[in-house]
């Protein structure tokens, strides 16, 4: 495993790899190794470029290294009464690069945004092993290109990233959650719509297998309040609601935010219209399914022991994509993690790419489109 010291080390190992014919996977804290197809590449980890380099609570945004632990870029932020926007979550060892490279989001993104929608700025190593720097460390930035839009998600397909500067946010002096027990699907989808479309500013909205659906609401003591007594009345017509205890309403909100603790040995992360959720899960249900949702209901977390694509195929029916998030690996060397993209949609994609990374340095065969980017051109 290849271990760069700083950012210079790493851009010369890069660099190596493009003369060489080299090709490199890029790894935090290896905890998202599985996703993806098997593959037999060099590793190169980025442990080592781990540390704060800026935070000014002030101003509201933190420059750390790629490698610094997530848990540690949290319980920083957590200290100075602040937070990552997009409630980021991982496994022990998650790092900070690999969950923005992932575009990890948690349930607070249906109000808050993703990842994409934070990241101000960053240094990173293209294919070539060149260093460029793209976003500046100010919210409002709109020359030239986005480039840190298209870095976050991207999988570690466009370049290493080595440095990030990330707008926080002022953390909620409280955070209650309101139950509802006992609600259909269809009714359940109605009522977090509601919610999610009121004055009472709920933050996140979900729902998970025995009938609970679960509403959010943080700030300031007083407004909490205030919107927790409003919420019953505005959602009346739809359901009674009760406060939940945070005991109880902690491994709720992580089995929906995560997926975590779904029975079957593949789990697919589902992204849909959130009207089209209850007909999804309707869809499935003859199949055994393990699930629960997020957002509003334009998450769905989808567990089974089933070795096909009829997940993926019920939530394109229903205008949705589907990624393979976990599955055994002969299922993973033969179903692609990501949704297949239109054509022109994957074209496009890979000129981007390949823009980065010319000699195709990332392309580990961890996803297919990648692997198979020549038939596009040809």
């Amino acid at each position: 495993m290849l271990m760069p010291r700083d950012a210079q080390d790493l851009r010369q190992i890069v660099a190596d790899a493009a003369a060489n014919g080299t090709r490199l996977e890029l790894r935090g804290g290896g905890t998202k190794a599985g996703f993806g197809a098997p593959r037999d590449a060099g590793i190169m980890s980025l442990g080592a470029l781990s540390g704060v380099i800026d935070y000014d609570p002030a101003e509201l945004v933190l420059t750390v290294r790629a490698g610094t632990p997530l848990a540690d870029v949290q319980a920083l932020v957590a200290a100075e009464g602040q937070m990552l926007a997009f409630e980021p979550w991982g496994e022990p060892g998650a790092t900070i690069g690999g969950t923005v490279a992932a575009g990890v989001a948690g349930s607070r993104r249906v109000t808050a945004g993703s990842a994409r929608d934070h990241l101000l700025g960053l240094t990173a190593i293209s294919g070539r092993g060149e260093m460029f720097v793209a976003g500046a460390k100010v919210v409002k930035n709109v020359t030239g290109y986005d480039l840190p839009k298209l870095m976050a998600g991207s999988w570690g397909r466009l370049g290493a990233m080595t440095e990030l500067t990330l707008k926080v946010l002022p953390r909620p002096r409280q955070t209650v959650t309101m139950v509802a027990e006992g609600l259909s699907l269809p009714a359940a989808y109605a009522a977090m719509a509601c919610a999610l479309g009121s004055n009472a500013d709920v933050s996140a909205a979900a729902y998970v297998p025995g009938g609970e659906m679960l509403l959010r609401v943080a700030g300031f003591a007083p407004s909490v309040e205030a919107r927790c007594a409003v919420l019953p009345g505005l959602l009346a017509g739809h359901c009674a609601l009760r406060l939940l205890p945070d005991a109880v309403a902690a491994p709720l909100w992580r089995r929906a935010m995560t997926g975590a603790d779904l029975r079957g040995s593949v789990r697919w992360d589902v992204h849909l219209p959130p009207r089209h959720a209850a007909g999804l899960i309707d869809a499935l249900r003859p199949l055994g399914i393990d699930w629960a949702m997020d957002w509003g209901g334009g998450r769905i977390w989808i567990a089974l022991d089933r070795l096909d694509e009829t997940v993926r195929d019920e939530a394109a029916r229903l205008g949705g994509d589907a990624r393979l998030v976990e599955a055994p690996a002969d299922m993973r060397a033969s179903v692609p993690a990501f949704h297949p993209r239109q054509p022109g949609v994957a074209a496009l994609e890979q000129r981007v790419r390949r823009a980065f990374d010319p000699a195709d340095i990332f392309v580990t065969g961890r996803f297919r489109e990648d692997a198979d980017a020549d038939q596009l051109f040809a």
